[in-house]
């Protein structure tokens, strides 16, 4: 009998991933997955390199449609294994395994899958070899067991979990226009609701009834809502109240963190941080609300005469920020925070000399694209203010406040100034004209 064929979807060759890491995904198909897949007992089929190039040929669509079994490698989001995997999705309902490399972050639409991490070295090779291939055997032996029992019950596929009646999509088809007219209606009602506070987004929470029966953009556009209306104890109430793949998402469960911190609940916060670190690796985003969580308890400490623990949590801080800033240099956030609280040691962390042109380099390659934010301002201003050039520190100033934001933005700056102002006064520098920026960014 001839063995049953797996396809694997990979990128070739070495391709960076979001952190700048040259992945070597030869090496990955060679020392990981293509043992795992002959020791299950499948024959491997990877695609010829020149298919992925450009147009998918005729050979490629007959091995992804008719394959047995399929793994997909999702590092790097590369567009052609996004594009093969939506359409094994769209056919083949069952025996589709997903892997990623640790420490990537997976896109929206498909955090929410089942997908198997790997390790990898610091130069891009396949590190934790026979822990990893063993879980992927593990896994293709659970599709082939699952197969055999009862294939016609089994699906791997969103799209078969998740639309009605697909592939015969006529009875649903209707249902699903109705929802979408439902849903555009919701998210205008939102819009208004926006401008006119916290009470009138309630309003239009209460007419939605049970949340988890809700399309999903319309529950992230209501969370999002009550983020901008800095409603922490809403978003909390909502997470808890979402369907469990949406509230496992990687956004849904950072911005419950940040609105958990918020509320002063940061120990909750912090745990999910770590559990998503924990599952998903290091990111910019994860790190610096980690970073902030740290750095919230550090000026309690310091609130309280807590010397000792204040030094211990302002160093858990600036760890985090600069992780957060090393997973993504082109988020500046947390590399502006960690410049900041440097900035605050005593005496100052000589590090954030190397960092600040880094940062810098960041926030203005995003200016130059057209779509600055308050936040990219704002990191220009506390630049300009590390650097003691005031007037670079006002240009930024204005912008910032020209831009579109909320008051507790600006407070937020305004606070993380005045810690620079007093870090330096205790150090005998004159300071007043910071003192100046923050009354102009406090409402």
């Amino acid at each position: 009998m001839p063995k049953q064929l797996c396809f694997i979807l990979m990128p070739f060759g070495k391709k960076p991933d979001a952190a700048g890491v040259m992945v070597d995904f030869d090496a990955v198909y060679r020392d990981l997955i293509r043992p795992a897949i002959e020791a299950s007992g499948l024959e491997p089929l990877r695609a010829d390199e020149e298919m992925t190039g450009g147009i998918i040929h005729k050979p490629m669509y007959e091995r992804l449609i008719f394959c047995d079994f399929a793994v997909a490698d999702l590092t790097t989001a590369n567009a052609n294994v996004f594009y093969e995997l939506g359409l094994r999705h769209a056919v083949r309902p069952w025996s589709t395994v997903l892997i990623y490399a640790a420490g990537g972050r997976l896109p929206f639409d498909v955090a929410p899958l089942r997908a198997l991490p790997y390790q990898l070295s610091a130069d891009g090779l396949p590190q934790a070899i026979e822990t990893d291939k063993q879980a992927l055997i593990d896994r293709l032996a659970e599709a082939q067991s699952k197969s055999v029992e009862d294939p016609t019950s089994l699906t791997d596929s969103p799209v078969f979990q998740l639309v009605e009646n697909y592939p015969n999509t006529d009875p649903a088809k209707e249902e699903f226009l109705r929802e979408s007219m439902r849903s555009n209606e919701v998210k205008q009602r939102l819009a208004v609701a926006r401008a006119q506070g916290v009470e009138a987004l309630r309003e239009v929470e209460a007419q939605l009834g049970d949340i988890k029966r809700q399309e999903s953009s319309v529950v992230i556009d209501l969370f999002n809502s009550y983020l901008g209306a800095a409603a922490w104890d809403d978003m909390i109430s909502l997470a808890a109240r979402m369907s469990k793949p949406l509230a496992a998402t990687v956004m849904v469960q950072e911005q419950l963190a940040l609105a958990l911190n918020r509320a002063e609940r940061g120990d909750e916060a912090e745990r999910v941080l770590l559990d998503l670190l924990n599952k998903r690796g290091p990111s910019s985003e994860t790190l610096g609300i980690l970073g902030r969580v740290y750095k919230d308890r550090w000026d309690k400490a310091v609130k309280n005469g807590k010397k000792a623990l204040a030094t211990g949590e302002l160093n858990k801080a600036i760890d985090a920020y600069v992780r957060g800033f090393e997973a993504d240099w082109h988020d500046a956030y947390p590399g502006i925070n960690a410049v900041t609280l440097m900035e605050l040691k005593e005496p100052p962390d000589e590090r954030r000399q190397a960092i600040v042109p880094v940062v810098a380099y960041a926030v203005e390659r995003h200016i130059a694209t057209g779509k600055p934010t308050y936040w990219d301002y704002a990191t220009l201003l506390e630049l300009s203010v590390l650097a003691r050039d005031q007037a670079k520190a006002t240009e930024a100033l204005s912008n910032a406040l020209a831009s579109p934001g909320k008051n507790w933005w600006r407070d937020t700056t305004a606070r993380n100034l005045q810690l620079i102002r007093e870090a330096r006064q205790r150090r005998g520098e004159p300071s007043d004209w910071i003192k100046e920026i923050e009354d102009e960014l406090r409402p």
